[in-house]
């Protein structure tokens, strides 16, 4: 039995540079509503580096499909794009030792370090490349956040908002509002 809910998201793009940075946020909305910050910057980084390999190599277009998901403890991110050939034959020589002056070519050292794991699959005429991320674990409740309340501070426009408990509703003030009808009666108490 699986414990954990499935995550999933799927987002079609032309892998151009600027739809690079389009796509790194919406992935990573989609990590914060699923309360996995923590990994937003290795997996902005990893699909940064993917997405612009799909740039420079894939051919006959620069079409492809990122897909995030997150099943129980793990992170998967990849790219299907339709290019059959493989990193190896897009990366120069395997043999070649990488130029340690050069300014590209390192996508891949660079997934594998920000990664827990990765690899490439054939794909009906493409490819995927992915790699996966741990992650914590997560209950099917979110912890409750506290509620802030604007105007609750008494240190002037930039002190931190009032904090107050989940059972005070939202916009609620955070004590008891003195109207006309309760100041008079103050008064006259």
């Amino acid at each position: 039995m699986i414990s954990e809910p499935s995550r999933h998201c799927t987002v079609e793009v032309q892998a151009l540079p600027s739809r690079i940075g389009q796509v790194r946020r919406i992935v990573s909305a989609h990590l914060r509503y699923w309360h996995l910050d923590a990994l937003i910057d290795h997996a902005a980084l990893g699909l940064t580096e993917l997405l612009t390999n799909v740039h420079r190599h894939a051919q006959p277009d620069k079409k492809c499909t990122v897909e995030v998901e997150l099943l129980l403890d793990r992170l998967t991110v990849s790219v299907q794009d339709h290019d059959p050939r493989l990193p190896s034959e897009t990366a120069g020589d395997p043999g070649e030792d990488p130029d340690p002056y050069a300014t590209s070519g390192r996508g891949l050292a660079i997934v594998e370090a920000v990664s827990e794991s990765w690899g490439v699959r054939a794909e009906g005429s493409g490819k995927v490349v992915w790699f996966t991320l741990p992650a914590p674990s997560l209950s099917l409740t979110a912890p409750p956040r506290p509620h802030a309340v604007h105007g609750a501070t008494t240190d002037g426009p930039f002190a931190p908002a009032a904090f107050v408990p989940d059972d005070v509703p939202f916009g609620a003030p955070a004590e008891s509002v003195r109207t006309h009808a309760t100041a008079r009666s103050a008064v006259a108490g």
